[in-house]
């Protein structure tokens, strides 16, 4: 029932985080504030599939 799906973030748009969650506990897209590298601050990163 889990799911990989990777995190990218919202302002340069590329995928940092890969996790995994439960589409059946949880089926809304999840948002965590996160780290990233190449912006160098930490900024909202919402869920994508990996391709």
């Amino acid at each position: 029932m889990r799911e990989l799906i990777s995190l990218a973030c919202e302002e340069c748009k590329r995928r940092n985080y890969t996790t995994d969650k439960n589409k059946r506990n949880h089926p809304e897209k999840m948002s965590l504030k996160k780290f990233c590298k190449f912006c160098g601050k930490h900024t909202v990163h919402k869920e994508g599939k990996i391709k």
